[in-house]
């Protein structure tokens, strides 16, 4: 029986979502940053983890930007 990447507990066939080559509990399988519950196959990974496309996994690891400096200056 595979166990939850999450909280290490046995994952039943009802129960599993699989994302990542992994199978999770539904509730389980949440952003790493902001925590909302995600959908199998509509959010991004980085280093095995899941993370909501926008705003969180934009915010941590999306091109970085400048501006003319000072205030415009921003990472998207």
């Amino acid at each position: 029986m595979p166990k939850c990447p999450n909280c290490q507990k046995e994952v039943y066939f009802a129960e599993k979502v699989t994302s990542l080559g992994k199978d999770w509990h539904r509730p389980c399988l949440k952003c790493e940053k902001c925590k909302k519950t995600l959908a199998a196959g509509s959010h991004a990974e980085h280093e095995g983890k899941p993370y909501c496309h926008k705003p969180c996994y934009s915010a941590l690891f999306g091109p970085g930007g400048f501006g003319h400096g000072g205030a415009e200056s921003h990472k998207y």
